[in-house]
C-alpha cells in the first residue's frame, strides 16, 4: 500500500490525514479528509537563508473549482487571485503556526493548501491549518508545534465542534479555535451576542476537543517525520550593546521620552536621544565600519525601548502615553461630516481615526460570491481601506491587502449580528472604513465608525455596537492586561485581543497570541476588562447619537415594497419588458420576485409612491359587486365594452343600461363617455359582466354566460339509423377521399370571436333581434 494512513473521531467524525502518497517531493505532504473535503496540504522551506529581518513566512490557500463540480465563471474560465473566502481562511493558518517558528529562524517557508474536495457541508478553512500542522510537523522544518484548530457552533443551546452548513446557519456562535497541547494559540468569533462567561466556556471546550488530532499528529511525527535541519542565526551584534546603552540611554531620560505624549513628540525625542548615544560610539560615520557598527547600535537601542516599556507597564502601570492599562484615550465624534452621503461619521479615538460612510442600495447591488459554496449574493458589504498617509508614510498603493480584508471582516462580523433582516429593510447596505490616522486599532475604529454612520443614515439596528482592541505584556508570572493599546503596545506586547459587541454581549472577537498561549484566567480577565471599555466607548457613542435616527437620510433613497398575485407578475413585466422600462422611465428601479413581492427604489419617494400606483392599477384584480368610474373604449350590436380600470375592460349588455327598451347602444352610449357601472359577474375566463348600480332591482338581472364548451355535458348517444342507411362520412374524411360528402352543408363562414365566447354571441344576437 502507498502511504500511510491515520485516523481519529473529531465531532463525532473520523477525521484521517495520509502522508507519503502524493507530492513526495516536497518537505511536508499529507492530505486532510473530513466527511468528503479533502485538502493537499505541502509545507517548504529553501535551502538558504533569507537576508530579511523578519520571518519570510507565506501561506496560500488555493480554491479549486473542479472540487464542487464548476467551471470557473471567470473569462478564462481558470482559477485567479484568491477571493475573500480563500484569503481569510489562509489567515487563520498563519496565524495559528506563524508564532511556534524559532527565533531567528529566516529560510523563507511556504504552506500551500490546496482544497481539492469539497462535500458544501464540511467546510476546508478549518482543516487548513490541521493540514499545515501535520505538514510542518513531519517535515524537516524547524517548527514547534503541532496545534490544531476546531470550529464550535452552538444549536439548540449545546456546542457542535465543527458543525455542518446546515448546523453553521441555525447556530448562534462561530468560533474557531485554535491551539497547542497546552495553551489557545488563536481565536475568530462571530457571535449573536454572547456573554463572556459563554465565549470562555466555548473556547475551553474547543480547546479540550482538538487534543485527539493534536495526539495524532505527534504520533504521526515519531513514525514518519524527518530530523529537523539546523539553521544559523546571524550574530546578533545589537545583543552585546544592550546592557551598556541602557544604562547611558536611563541616564539620559528615555523614560520621560517614552512618556511623552503624541506619537511624532514621542518618536522625535527618542530619536534625538539615541542619536545623541550612538554619536559618543561613532565619531565618524564615514569611517569603514561605521555603517554596520551603526545598525548594530541602532537595534540594541530598540531592545533597550521595549525592555523599558515592558518594566513600566508591569512595575509601574505606565503606558507610553502615559495612561493606566485600563484607560482609553480621549473620544471625539461628529455625525454627518459628508453632506450627501446617505449616512457618515467620524470616530477618532487618541491617534487613530476613521471615517465611517453608508451607502444604501438595491438588490442589484448586493455582491456575487463565487466559491466552492453555493453561489449566493451578500446584501451587506464592508470595507476597510488602510492608506499609507494613516501612519505618516509614502508607499506603493495597489490592491487590497490581506490585512485590509482580515481587519474589514472581523468589523463586518461585529456589525452583521445588529443589522434588521432584508425583510425589516430591504435595502442593500455598504459601509466604507476610511482610516485617516492609524495609532492602534484602527479596525475597531471601525466598527464604531461603521455603526454611527448606519444610524446616521437611519438604518434601524437592533442595538449600537463598539469595538476595543486588548494587549498583554507577561513576563513569567506577572503580567498585564492593556486597554485600548497603541501601535508601539501591540508591536511589543504578547498579544492582540480584539473584542466588538453592544451593551448585552460580544458579536464578534479575535485573538492572536505570540507567546506559547494564555490561560483561561487571562482570558476571561482579558474581556471583562474589554467589557469595561466597550462600555465607555458606548457612552460616548451615544453622546452624539444614541440610537439611529427616526427618518431616513434626507440623500438616502427610498424603497417601497408592495406584493401582488404572482400569477399577475407578467403584466408588471409587459410583454419584451416594455411594461418595466416605462416603469423604470418614472424615475425608479423595479425588483420582482417570484413570489410576488415587489421593491421599487428611487432617489425621490415621490416618483417611487407614483410607480407603485401604477402597478396597484396594472395589477388590481376585479370582484364582484365593486363599482368604478369606467370608459366607453367599444360599442358593439348586444352592448358597450367599458374599461373600469387599467388592462381590465367589462361588458355592459345593452339590457342592462336602462329601464326601458333599447334599439341601439348609442342611443345611449357614445365613446369616451364615462359612467359609473358595478360587477354583477365574472365567468370562469375572468370576463365581467356589469350593470349600472342605480338600475339594480329595477330592472331584470342578465342570465349569466354559459360554460366554455370544455365544460358542456356529456355528448348525447344516438339510438339505431334503421332503415336510413350509413350516416354519411364527415367533411374531414370526404376531403380525405377527394370525394364530396352526399348532402353535406357548405361550409360554414369562420367565426370571429371578441370578448365574449360563441355561446353568448348568440345570445346577444337574440336579445338584438327582440
Amino acid at each position: 500500500m502507498i502511504g500511510k494512513t491515520y485516523t481519529t473521531m473529531l465531532g463525532g467524525k473520523p477525521l484521517t490525514i495520509e502522508t507519503g502518497k502524493l507530492a513526495k517531493l516536497v518537505s511536508g505532504s499529507v492530505t486532510v479528509r473530513y466527511g468528503d473535503t479533502i485538502l493537499l496540504v505541502t509545507a517548504q522551506a529553501s535551502d538558504t537563508q533569507s537576508k530579511l529581518d523578519f520571518l519570510p513566512l507565506t501561506v496560500e490557500f488555493e480554491e479549486r473549482h473542479y472540487a464542487v463540480g464548476k467551471i470557473p465563471g471567470s473569462f478564462h474560465r481558470r482559477e485567479g487571485r484568491p477571493g475573500e473566502k480563500a484569503i481569510l481562511s489562509a489567515r487563520i493558518t498563519d496565524r495559528q503556526i506563524r508564532p511556534l517558528f524559532p527565533k531567528g529562524y529566516r529560510h523563507e517557508t511556504q504552506v500551500i493548501i490546496t482544497v481539492i474536495s469539497a462535500d458544501g457541508q464540511n467546510a476546508p478553512d478549518v482543516l487548513g491549518p490541521i493540514g499545515a500542522a501535520a505538514a510542518l510537523s513531519i517535515s524537516d522544518i524547524p517548527w514547534a508545534g503541532p496545534t490544531a484548530c476546531v470550529r464550535v457552533g452552538q444549536v439548540d443551546g449545546q456546542y457542535v465542534v465543527n458543525p455542518t452548513a446546515e448546523q453553521l446557519s441555525r447556530s448562534r456562535l462561530d468560533l474557531v479555535v485554535a491551539g497547542t497541547k497546552d495553551a489557545v494559540m488563536m481565536v475568530e468569533c462571530g457571535a449573536q451576542t454572547a456573554s463572556e462567561d459563554e465565549l470562555v466556556s466555548a473556547i475551553e471546550f474547543a480547546h479540550a476537543e482538538m487534543q485527539g488530532v493534536i495526539a495524532l499528529i505527534e504520533q504521526m511525527r515519531a513514525e514518519v517525520g524527518h530530523e529537523k535541519f539546523n539553521f544559523l542565526v546571524e550574530q546578533d551584534l545589537a545583543h552585546d550593546y544592550v546592557p551598556e546603552l541602557a544604562a547611558k540611554a536611563l541616564a539620559g531620560g528615555l523614560k520621560d521620552a517614552l512618556l511623552t505624549h503624541g506619537k511624532k513628540d514621542r518618536s522625535a525625542k527618542t530619536k534625538a536621544l539615541r542619536d545623541s548615544i550612538i554619536a559618543g560610539y561613532v565619531p565618524d560615520p564615514e569611517a569603514e565600519g561605521a555603517a554596520e557598527l551603526i545598525t548594530a547600535l541602532k537595534n540594541a537601542f530598540s531592545k533597550v525601548e521595549k525592555q523599558e516599556l515592558r518594566r513600566l507597564i508591569l512595575e509601574d502601570d505606565l503606558r507610553a502615553d502615559g495612561r493606566n492599562s485600563k484607560t482609553v484615550r480621549p473620544i471625539w465624534i461628529e455625525a454627518r461630516p459628508l453632506p450627501t452621503a446617505h449616512g457618515s461619521a467620524i470616530f477618532t479615538r487618541g491617534e487613530t481615526q476613521v471615517l465611517g460612510v453608508t451607502t444604501l442600495g438595491t438588490e442589484r447591488d448586493e455582491i456575487l460570491i463565487d466559491d466552492l459554496s453555493e453561489e449566493s449574493g451578500d446584501k451587506f458589504l464592508l470595507h476597510y481601506n488602510f492608506p499609507p498617509y494613516s501612519t505618516g508614510e509614502v508607499k506603493r498603493m495597489g490592491g487590497q491587502s490581506r490585512r485590509e480584508i482580515g481587519h474589514g471582516n472581523l468589523a463586518k462580523r461585529a456589525i452583521r449580528a445588529v443589522l434588521p433582516s432584508f425583510e425589516e429593510f430591504p435595502y442593500v447596505i455598504r459601509v466604507v472604513g476610511e482610516v485617516l490616522e492609524s495609532n492602534g486599532s484602527s479596525s475597531m475604529a471601525t466598527v464604531c465608525a461603521g455603526t454611527l454612520s448606519l444610524m446616521d443614515a437611519g438604518v434601524p439596528l437592533k442595538a449600537p455596537v463598539a469595538g476595543v482592541a486588548m494587549g498583554l505584556v507577561m513576563e513569567g508570572d506577572k503580567y498585564r492586561v492593556l486597554t485600548d493599546i497603541l501601535g508601539m503596545e501591540d508591536a511589543l506586547g504578547d498579544m492582540d485581543f480584539k473584542v466588538c459587541g453592544s451593551a448585552e454581549g460580544v458579536t464578534a472577537l479575535q485573538m492572536d497570541i505570540k507567546v506559547g498561549g494564555i490561560t483561561p484566567q487571562i482570558m476571561r480577565e482579558a474581556l471583562a476588562q474589554a467589557k469595561e471599555g466597550r462600555l465607555h466607548i458606548l457612552g460616548k457613542m451615544a453622546e452624539v447619537l444614541a440610537q439611529p435616527r427616526p427618518e431616513l437620510s434626507p440623500t438616502a433613497p427610498r424603497i417601497v415594497s408592495m406584493k401582488i398575485n404572482p400569477e399577475l407578475i407578467g403584466k408588471v413585466i409587459g410583454p419584451g419588458g416594455k411594461q418595466v422600462r416605462e416603469l423604470e422611465a418614472m424615475g425608479a428601479q423595479v425588483t420582482i420576485e417570484e413570489d410576488g413581492t415587489i421593491r421599487i427604489f428611487s432617489a425621490s419617494g415621490k416618483d417611487a409612491e407614483a410607480v407603485k400606483a401604477r402597478i396597484e392599477a396594472v395589477t388590481k384584480e376585479a370582484k364582484v359587486g365593486e363599482e368604478f368610474e369606467g370608459t366607453v373604449v367599444k360599442i358593439a350590436p348586444f352592448g358597450a365594452f367599458i374599461n373600469i380600470f387599467p388592462g381590465q375592460d367589462g361588458m355592459l349588455h345593452i339590457s342592462q343600461m336602462s329601464e326601458q327598451r333599447i334599439e341601439n347602444v348609442e342611443d345611449v352610449l357614445k365613446l369616451g363617455d364615462t359612467l359609473r357601472v358595478k360587477i354583477v359577474n365574472i365567468d370562469d375566463r375572468g370576463k365581467l359582466d356589469l350593470i349600472r348600480p342605480e338600475l339594480e332591482g329595477k330592472i331584470a338581472p342578465r342570465e349569466p354566460r354559459a360554460p366554455r364548451s370544455s365544460e358542456r355535458g356529456p355528448r348525447r348517444e344516438f339510438g339505431d339509423r334503421g332503415d336510413r342507411g350509413p350516416r354519411p362520412p364527415r367533411a374531414s374524411e370526404a376531403q380525405v377521399s377527394g370525394q364530396a360528402a352526399p348532402n353535406a352543408a357548405p361550409p360554414a363562414p369562420a367565426a370571429t370571436t371578441e370578448f365574449a365566447s360563441s355561446e353568448s354571441s348568440r345570445s346577444e344576437a337574440t336579445s338584438t333581434k327582440e
